[in-house]
C-alpha cells in the first residue's frame, strides 16, 4: 500500500469538529516551498479525500498551514478583534512511502495540539 497524508480538525472550546476550515499543503525542498493542495474541512472536521492521496505519495518534508484565524471569527461568541491565532503551520517529515500519516489538529481560540496519528 502506497503512503497518504490525511487530517482531522476538531475544535475543543465547543466539543465538535471544525467543518469549513481551510487548510493548504505544501512540500519543502531547500528553500523552495510549493503549494500541492488546498481543501476545506467537512462536517465530521476531515476533507472529503486524502490532503495528499497515493498517487501523489513522496516522502519529504511538508507543511500543513490551517487558516484558523478565519474559522474562529466564524464561531458563535466570537469577539470583534482580531483572534489569538491566525495561521497554524505544522512542519513534519514523511519518511516512509508505505505509511499512513495522520496529522490531527486540537483547536481553541488561545491554543492548540498535534501529534502523529493514525
Amino acid at each position: 500500500m502506497a503512503g497518504y497524508l490525511t487530517t482531522h480538525v476538531l475544535d475543543t472550546a465547543h466539543g465538535c469538529p471544525a467543518a469549513d476550515l481551510s487548510i493548504r499543503l505544501y512540500r519543502l525542498d531547500g528553500e523552495d516551498r510549493t503549494q500541492l493542495a488546498e481543501m476545506t474541512t467537512n462536517e465530521d472536521g476531515r476533507t472529503d479525500s486524502p490532503i495528499l492521496p497515493q498517487d501523489r505519495f513522496e516522502t519529504g518534508t511538508y507543511e500543513l498551514v490551517f487558516a484558523a484565524g478565519d474559522y474562529l471569527r466564524g464561531q458563535p461568541g466570537a469577539q470583534d478583534s482580531l483572534p489569538f491565532l491566525d495561521e497554524i503551520p505544522i512542519r513534519f517529515l514523511m519518511e516512509d512511502a508505505e505509511t499512513h500519516y495522520h496529522v490531527p489538529l486540537l483547536l481553541s481560540p488561545y491554543g492548540y495540539s498535534t501529534y502523529r496519528g493514525s
